[in-house]
């Protein structure tokens, strides 16, 4: 299996998250979940890094990290396999607790800190399936979820935040702490009821939540490392770059048959599925329209046009 890219440099922010080995718990009571937070604030004495939010699930974790010292490999490396000991010498076992390496996703910040506190955050009560609406008689369940830094966000009851935990972020809801613990409070409310947009949508190659100035930064720093797996990512990325700009020029189309052709000739969309999509009973269909417009725009014109100056566009991307 290649090994995840890891982009580092000074005052990086990252979301780090990793799951059991097998799926498996990595918590099973309250003294585990209190030894990782211990051994989190040693990893933040020892290597310098800044927590900003975290939620412990019963199988998996979620930290935003930022790192002023660009050691995040040492640092998460370092909390997860001492977690692991600790962790099996408590339970009288051997083997792997996590599943493999941790994973993390370059963030910025100033764009989606307030979207990342809020998702991560709602992880207790959010449902399995995404697409789900989140139930709102869960709401006081989140009030009462002891393993997060939300309670600390939402200034509940005397939740006293760990002193290895920096706060500083609550500024993105407001300037004063009191303003900001309100819109917080009052944005995390209006998200129970509704269904709730992953950030992780906008991710750029699956690395980088961020501008388009950081992604630059993020490509030009893999391209010049030249590693294997960095290779494997550059070309994983340009196919993901030109995946979003089919479906935005895809989307833009009145022509829904323009919109099929686009999915088909230039984004390898296998036509059962555009069938699927475009509610078609099988691919045959999906392959009669596109033959009919291409057949159409050698008489037409202003469509022949149209359909170069889209593939055109698509071109720019993957160069």
């Amino acid at each position: 299996m290649a090994r995840p890219i890891r982009i580092e440099f000074e005052n990086a922010v990252y979301h780090v998250t990793a799951r059991g080995n097998a799926r498996g718990d990595i918590y099973r009571d309250v003294p585990d979940r209190q030894r990782f937070l211990e051994t989190l604030g040693e990893a933040v004495e020892r290597f310098g890094v800044v927590v900003h939010a975290f939620c412990l699930m019963s199988n998996h974790y979620h930290l935003l990290l930022q790192t002023p010292r660009a050691n995040l490999t040492d640092a998460a490396g370092w909390l997860q396999a001492t977690y692991s000991i600790r962790f099996n010498r408590r339970h009288r076992r051997s083997g792997h607790v996590f599943q493999g390496r941790f994973k993390a996703h370059l963030v910025e910040a100033d764009g989606y800190a307030r979207e990342l506190i809020k998702y991560i955050h709602l992880n207790p009560v959010r449902p399995k399936d995404k697409r789900r609406r989140v139930p709102a008689e869960r709401r006081a369940e989140l009030s009462r979820y002891r393993w997060s830094s939300h309670r600390v966000y939402a200034g509940l009851g005397n939740a006293k935040p760990p002193a290895w935990l920096c706060t500083e972020w609550l500024s993105y809801f407001g300037r004063t702490r009191s303003v900001a613990v309100a819109e917080y409070r009052g944005q995390v409310a209006r998200m129970f009821g509704q269904v709730v947009r992953s950030p992780w949508q906008d991710l750029r190659g699956g690395l980088v939540l961020g501008s388009t100035t950081l992604w630059n930064k993020v490509s030009r720093l893999i391209a010049e490392s030249e590693g294997a797996d960095e290779i494997r990512w550059s070309r994983r990325a340009g196919a993901e770059a030109v995946a979003q700009e089919i479906d935005r020029l895809a989307a833009a189309q009145t022509d829904r048959r323009i919109a099929i052709w686009l999915k088909v000739r230039h984004g390898g969309c296998r036509m059962t599925e555009v069938a699927k999509e475009y509610g078609y009973s099988d691919g045959s269909g999906v392959h009669r329209v596109i033959q009919r417009l291409e057949a159409r725009a050698k008489n037409e014109g202003h469509l022949d046009r149209r359909l170069k100056s889209l593939a055109r566009k698509v071109s720019s991307v993957k160069s």
